[in-house]
């Protein structure tokens, strides 16, 4: 899930379609206060942040999310009009992980994510990902909870990985329903009860990390 904070709503727009015309998830916002309201609800991978913002400002919004221990570290590519040396200092300095210039195109946008995402991934960490006790390999397709081995079917996989890659991010049930049985599946929202059930289960005290949203839905996190 890719981020993007733009006010001028034409740019956001055609930012978040070459996003998703390129295969990643994206959702814009147009100044730091939405942003700051889905991040309550969902760590993105990174966020493309615009300088010039209504209200709190790109510098403004990058300090709050370098002092926050659950954004310290999620890549932050700011961009400004200005294009002066001043802005791009300010922002490397403050814990930007590149800067674009604007105008900017939209393929180097997307080759700049990509790079930054490579950049961000430890080495030997590709495809690992972590959430306290919990570890999940994508490529050799294995699960370890409280240091021991589960084995889980394909949708289980799918729906815990899911949550992985989005953590704090409430889904609700039509939209896991969408997403690990596809869009034309004709079963119901039971489904997700009794596979987010059996999955709990099989990861021991680990399942605790998925948490139910009363009247909404899903989300994992390690702490409440």
């Amino acid at each position: 899930m890719i981020y993007c904070v733009e006010d001028d709503t034409s740019i956001r727009e055609l930012m978040l379609y070459a996003l998703r015309a390129s295969g990643f998830e994206a959702e814009g916002f147009g100044d730091g206060d939405a942003l700051f309201q889905a991040l309550s609800r969902g760590i993105p991978q990174l966020i493309m942040l615009d300088i010039m913002l209504p209200g709190m400002d790109g510098i403004e919004i990058l300090k709050k999310l370098r002092a926050s221990s659950a954004t310290a570290r999620v890549p932050v590519i700011v961009a400004s009009a200005k294009g002066t040396e001043y802005d791009k200092v300010v922002g490397l300095d403050l814990g930007a992980d590149d800067y674009l210039a604007k105008p900017f195109g939209m393929t180097e946008m997307i080759s700049r994510i990509r790079a930054v995402l490579r950049r961000c991934v430890p080495q030997g960490e590709v495809g690992v990902l972590r959430m306290g006790q919990l570890q999940m390999d994508t490529q050799a397709h294995t699960v370890y909870a409280e240091g021991r081995r589960v084995e889980l079917t394909l949708k289980e996989f799918e729906l815990l990985r899911l949550f992985m890659e989005n953590p704090r991010r409430v889904y609700t049930r039509d939209q896991l329903l969408e997403r690990i049985w596809s869009a034309d599946y004709l079963g119901e929202t039971r489904t997700v009860d009794v596979h987010i059930g059996t999955l709990r289960t099989k990861l021991g005290g680990c399942g605790e990390y998925i948490r139910t949203v009363r009247g909404v839905g899903y989300r994992l996190e390690e702490n409440p």
